[in-house]
């Protein structure tokens, strides 16, 4: 698929359909995701792909907020970052959450971020148990690795409105 293309078909998505993903997309997306570039080529970004129901579930309780939809998703990626493989992981697991999604829209597949990284699993105790501590607790993630995000993705329950264009000068200046 053309980039224009696939950069006006990605929407974040929240509802998918109960269809199974096929192995062989799965595999592409992360093919394509791990291509992504990084920081001094560490290629420090790991990814852990999840399609068990019960612990997809598990993903999207998570959060008490933000998160529930995941338990209606045939498949979500966890992207996490090699802390002693590169200080810039974050920055690179961005890059390739990107990318991901990117590559899911490319393979006929919707997506949508939820948000890992230090947030809490409770809204009202910003400070309290974090959603990278509850996630550990049964996935097989090491503490050396820093949690992003998972990326949800499935096939869509429905077709997005296009995004409106963008505010011109107020978030492009040409110098």
């Amino acid at each position: 698929m053309e980039l224009k293309k696939i950069l006006d078909s990605r929407r974040s998505t929240r509802k998918f359909l109960p269809r199974k993903v096929e192995h062989d997309k799965l595999q592409r997306i992360v093919d394509m995701a791990l291509q992504a570039p990084s920081s001094r080529n560490t290629r420090s970004t790991r990814l852990l792909v999840v399609e068990k129901p019960e612990q997809l579930e598990k993903i999207a309780s998570m959060r008490d907020y933000g998160s529930a939809f995941v338990k209606d998703a045939p498949a979500a990626i966890i992207v996490a970052g090699d802390r002693d493989a590169s200080d810039l992981w974050l920055d690179n697991c961005a890059i390739t959450a990107t990318t991901l999604q990117l590559a899911a829209v490319d393979e006929g597949l919707a997506s949508c971020w939820v948000h890992v990284n230090a947030r809490p699993c409770l809204k009202d105790q910003p400070d309290g148990r974090k959603a990278d501590d509850y996630l550990r607790e049964f996935l097989p993630i090491p503490e050396h690795y820093g949690i992003l995000c998972a990326v949800a993705l499935g096939y869509s329950d429905f077709h997005p409105a296009p995004l409106p264009p963008y505010e011109g000068e107020e978030r492009v200046k040409w110098l």
